[in-house]
């Protein structure tokens, strides 16, 4: 039997905190939990996978904006969380009314924890009773798989091949193409026509729907849909849509293979990323739809977990509206996208653009390479994309920016760290940084201060003292204070002068990574 969310509030666990459910009323009580997880952390959704009770003390929310507190349910819906519960008391008084209506208007189970109880006795308990309701699921999932497999020998169709599914797991069972074609369907076999609760009208039930993405030889051609319909057990469809994936390949391999245009552009990435001979790419590029002579951007992404974002980064290509290919492992996402002849800057802002506006897993990080002209200079396009990301990670940690969920880096904006590291070697670049910066230097390792930082984020707005207090977080009379201390100690205001292209490229060789960490190329 499937754990539902009204079973965890009677638990003897949870009771003490005197729960009460604020929203979404009408379908708590027939929501089925996957896991129970707490945290604090307001951009939780991307690490989470859908199906869990989220448990959270109200700390961060009690000083987030009612903007953020809203975007917070929204997140956590989109990502199908099954519900949330906010400890309220000492921090936060009381549930805002916008995470309420936020919360009702998702369909999320919103639920007040009046009293306080110990997060990590709640999980074990429940946590423990999950983790034997998965082990049989997952045996229901291997015998769906291995019954789907049996149709699939027998030349079942793909209708035949998803009933097998829809039968095990209760689901309405849809397979489309990445265009959105729908492909097979099928619903079970005891499934008889009622109407669906009043609330799913009302609110999207998102926790009841799952989907799985299936790709051919490398190449993304399908997405299964799995919507768990009134009774089934959602958890048993999530394992066993993902345990059907390498049976759903095999049967669209057969019936619809990957044209040779696709083929060919994972092929193009796969000899673009290992240094392959010209005439090879030369091959490969037309039958991939990629003029030879084509100006064309290279586009890496390494993000955590075993599975790539590379259907939504494909859409922001086909956005920009022209050819692209990409190829995926378990490290890196790797595409190839080509610009319009004289709108080559347009169109490279808007996959930098659409690569920022993706809701990608926390930790993921991109570049885009510079502008290729001709297929032959696609490796290098490549090469600079890599380097770009190597460097920065060597400077400072990522950091996303606001409202974004993973970090995108522009090789343009690299470019003098990138000639650097090609032309000088690690000696050349700190005797140049030793000259430039070297009183600098001193100043920052006996006092402990960020005179050199100063000086790169002033250098790096365009010597706008303002804009700098406000990157640096100071008041701009104490960055006026800094920029005074800086100029006596490296010579002078350098405005005006040909030391300030100097100190500034000092400011960016002193980021680069020491030797070791980068490979050249």
């Amino acid at each position: 039997m499937p754990i539902r969310l009204q079973d965890v509030l009677n638990h003897s666990t949870l009771t003490p905190a005197d729960p009460v459910v604020r929203a979404a009323a009408a379908i708590a009580a027939q929501t089925q939990l996957r896991w129970i997880h707490s945290s604090e952390v307001l951009d939780i959704a991307p690490l989470l996978g859908g199906g869990e009770l989220l448990l959270t003390g109200g700390q961060a929310l009690a000083l987030a904006t009612d903007k953020r507190r809203a975007d917070y349910i929204w997140e956590l819906a989109e990502r199908g969380v099954a519900a949330l519960a906010i400890e309220t008391g000492t921090e936060l008084a009381s549930i805002p009314s916008s995470m309420v209506a936020a919360a009702e208007a998702a369909g999320l189970p919103l639920i007040e924890l009046r009293k306080v109880v110990p997060f990590v006795g709640v999980m074990e308990a429940i946590n423990s009773l999950l983790v034997s309701e998965t082990a049989a699921q997952l045996q229901q999932a291997d015998r769906a798989s291995h019954a789907m497999a049996v149709e699939l020998a027998h030349g079942g169709s793909l209708d035949r091949i998803l009933a097998v599914l829809a039968d095990a797991t209760g689901a309405e069972v849809v397979l489309t193409s990445t265009a959105g074609a729908p492909l097979a369907s099928a619903l079970p076999a005891d499934h008889t026509v009622e109407p669906e609760p009043a609330e799913s009208s009302d609110a999207p039930d998102r926790a009841r729907t799952i989907q799985v993405d299936v790709s051919v030889r490398g190449i993304p051609s399908a997405r299964l849909s799995l919507h768990a319909l009134a009774g089934a057990d959602v958890n048993l469809a999530r394992i066993a849509g993902n345990r059907s994936v390498d049976i759903l390949a095999l049967a669209l391999l057969q019936r619809m293979p990957p044209g040779l245009k696709e083929m060919a552009g994972a092929a193009l990435i796969r000899a673009v990323d290992s240094g392959t001979q010209n005439w090879r790419l030369q091959q490969l590029a037309p039958a991939a739809g990629i003029p030879l002579a084509a100006q064309l951007v290279a586009v890496v992404v390494r993000s955590p977990g075993s599975r790539q974002p590379r259907m939504a980064v494909e859409h922001v290509l086909e956005r920009v509206g022209h050819h692209s290919a990409s190829y995926a492992d378990n490290a890196e996402l790797l595409a190839l996208a080509v610009l319009r002849p004289g709108k080559t800057q347009e169109d490279r802002d808007a996959i930098l653009a659409g690569l920022q506006s993706l809701a990608l897993p926390e930790g993921t990080v991109s570049a885009v390479g510079p502008v290729a002209t001709g297929i032959s200079a696609a490796p290098w396009s490549l090469t600079e994309a890599r380097l770009t990301l190597d460097l920065a990670a060597g400077a400072e940690p990522f950091k996303a920016g606001p409202g974004q969920s993973g970090v995108v880096l522009d090789a343009d904006a690299f470019a003098v760290e990138r000639l650097a590291f090609h032309t000088l070697d690690e000696t050349q670049r700190t005797d140049y940084v030793s000259q430039q910066l070297g009183a600098l230097l001193v100043h920052d390792a006996q006092r402990n201060s960020a005179l050199v930082e100063t000086l790169r984020v002033w250098l790096d707005s365009g010597c706008n003292t303002a804009q700098a207090a406000r990157e640096l977080h100071l008041e701009r009379q104490s960055m006026h204070q800094r920029l005074q201390r800086i100029f006596s100690l490296c010579g002078g205001d350098p405005r005006g002068t040909g030391r300030l292209a100097a100190l500034h490229l000092a400011t960016k060789f002193v980021r680069l990574p020491r030797a070791g960490s980068v490979t050249r190329n």
